[in-house]
């Protein structure tokens, strides 16, 4: 997936990942009734020694299990899962007594850290801890060899139907597919119920309300605090989402009639090119501009030049390369996941590891040969060279700044796939002139915006499951009522009492939050225009590619290099100059296609 298709990540140097650990052991504290800031730092070098140690054989656990699953790998990396869920949590814990505690602002930091670190935090209580360990394991499982079949003999993976969704323009296959992926989610439902309530038991151990505080609360700033700040950069994007929802639901009701998409009503998901609706870049054919434009098929060029799935790889690290970063190491190529196996279950879904927190750094896809996945690899090894630049810092600071910057840094590099990036690798000829800009534009803003409101409203969804204002009856009714304040979509059908549309979304079931990709649609434009303006560039920020640029890339990595030593407040004043995130950059970006939409629309009723 990417980020624009969701691509979820797995950064396995950072807490998030599963390790084992002896629940019997525990960095010593002092036994007095009075708690110093010296014992405060020697449990937290403590608990940092003993968590580095205990993460490299979940690691490989998972990695095996994600590239085979089979009920042995998945009992180990449930087991290994609950052992270091288990520990985490209990460190996480013991760190509290020193809330109130007076310490040098590295452990104090440290210490926040290894409280906020948790995802899904397990009680204490080891059978509690253990299900939920294998509740997770569970779920994944059943996402990754999810199937839907019309007869015994015929069934279709994710990975096909998806195609069929991007390619097909025959509303009842649409629909077809679209239903079928979510009958694969309706049994994860009573397990990520039960899931839930076992988090939100540790959540309530650790001091906080729920889970959804716990998620909140990790962005260097109080937790309402970061809600409101969602809700402003949201507010800046908006008004440019309504008008590409405009013209797109018009298009659409051109190409199928306005007896399937109504012009006073959300757009029925199944439309959109992506088997969630998320992204729209497929469509592209359909809501083009009429007048002839030049836009580069990077599908096609990718044919032409011969490139197969290592090929498209190689090209990736090669822009990293131009930037001053030293070569991916030899185990890259021989341990990563480039194609789907014939012979098993995978879980094909794009991330990028370290498995070992120093140079093991691996890519986990099922590539298929498209301009689309072209940028999907670009925005993975941007994870692995993030993951090496910070490899550097304490175990607890091996992470990047907040989660939106690990999703923005590989969207940055893949915003650099200009035309001008495509003809100096020698993949096209020429350089469409500017005035082919507006397809460009909006080939990429149908991307890139049609996600903004997907992204922001999947953890209002399940913030709002975890605090317990949507209950398990309404799962499925709050998702949809989500989709249509946000992103002006509905279902296509009645959706029948026991749906769990939700779990349909990898992230869901895999319990990955979803904010960070928000986040990186704000950020990576910020990033851009900043690692554009390092290099030089003077013409416009959309044209602009870093490609080449030692400035830029010696700029990028220090901030890369942070890690999470420090607020991301400064890691992006580091590189940007500022210390606020502003989604204006996207205004900058597509201000042309701006000026396009809002002149198609005259005469359009818009909104819904």
């Amino acid at each position: 997936m990417r980020k624009l298709h969701q691509c979820a990540i797995l950064v396995c140097a950072a807490l998030s990942i599963t390790a084992c650990g002896d629940k019997n052991t525990s960095p010593s504290v002092s036994k007095e009734t009075t708690l110093t800031a010296q014992d405060a730092k020697h449990f937290v070098l403590e608990a940092e020694q003993e968590l580095a140690a205990l993460q490299l054989p979940a690691s490989k656990a998972e990695w095996a299990y994600q590239t085979y699953i089979i009920k042995d790998t998945a009992d180990v990396t449930a087991y290994l899962s609950e052992k270091y869920g288990a520990r985490a949590s209990e460190l996480a814990k013991e760190s509290a007594k020193f809330n109130h505690i007076d310490v040098d602002p590295d452990t104090r930091r440290k210490l926040n850290l290894l409280r906020n670190s948790l995802v899904m935090p397990s009680p204490a209580d080891s059978d509690k801890s253990s299900r939920l360990a294998q509740l997770g394991s569970d779920l994944g499982g059943m996402y990754g060899a999810g199937k839907y079949c019309r007869t015994e003999q015929e069934c279709f993976r994710l990975t096909e139907m998806s195609n069929m969704m991007a390619t097909s323009r025959d509303p009842e296959l649409l629909l077809e597919m679209w239903d079928g992926w979510r009958t694969v989610s309706p049994p994860m439902k009573p397990l990520f119920v039960e899931q839930a309530n076992l988090a939100n038991e540790g959540a309530k151990e650790l001091g906080l309300e729920d889970v959804s505080e716990l998620w909140r609360g990790s962005y260097d700033m109080p937790a309402d605090d970061f809600a409101n700040e969602l809700d402003r950069l949201w507010d800046q994007v908006k008004p440019f989402y309504e008008a590409l929802h405009c013209h797109v639901r018009a298009e659409l009701g051109e190409q199928y009639g306005e007896e399937i998409v109504p012009q006073d009503k959300p757009i029925p998901a199944h439309l959109l090119g992506n088997m969630w609706g998320q992204t729209w870049g497929n469509i592209y054919d359909i809501v083009k501009p009429k007048q002839e434009l030049q836009v580069i098929d990077v599908t096609q060029a990718l044919e032409d030049h011969q490139y197969d799935e290592v090929g498209m790889v190689k090209q990736a690290e090669s822009f990293f390369s131009s930037l001053g970063f030293a070569p991916l190491p030899d185990t890259f190529w021989q341990r990563s996941q480039f194609s789907q196996p014939a012979d098993r279950d995978v879980v094909c879904h794009a991330s990028a590891w370290n498995v070992d927190s120093k140079d093991d750094l691996r890519i986990k896809m099922c590539i298929q040969k498209t301009g689309e996945e072209f940028a999907v690899i670009h925005h993975e090894l941007g994870h692995n060279y993030y993951q090496r630049a910070y490899n550097q810092q304490p175990f607890l600071y091996q992470g990047s700044a907040n989660d939106g910057f690990h999703e923005a840094i590989g969207d940055t590099i893949a915003l650099s796939i200009t035309p001008k990036y495509l003809k100096e690798i020698g993949l096209v000829d020429t350089v469409p002139d500017a005035s082919n800009d507006i397809g460009m534009l909006l080939k990429l803003a149908l991307d890139k915006i049609a996600f903004v409101p997907f992204g922001l409203m999947v953890d209002q969804w399940r913030w709002k499951v975890f605090s317990g204002e949507i209950t398990p009856d309404q799962y499925n009714t709050a998702w949809w009522q989500l989709r249509e304040k946000y992103q002006g979509l509905m279902a296509p059908n009645t959706r029948p009492a026991e749906a769990f549309d939700a779990g349909a979304k990898y992230h869901v079931p895999a319990n990955t939050p979803y904010t960070r990709y928000f986040l990186a649609h704000v950020l990576q434009f910020q990033f851009h225009k900043a690692l554009c303006d390092i290099a030089g560039d003077t013409g416009p920020v959309h044209r602009c590619s870093i490609y080449g640029s030692q400035e830029a890339g010696k700029a990028l990595n220090a901030m890369l290099e942070m890690g999470q030593s420090q607020p991301w407040q400064q890691a992006l004043k580091a590189l940007t100059g500022k210390d606020k995130m502003d989604a204006t950059a996207i205004l900058d970006y597509f201000a042309p296609l701006k000026t396009w939409l809002d002149e198609q629309n005259v005469n359009r009723q818009c909104g819904w």
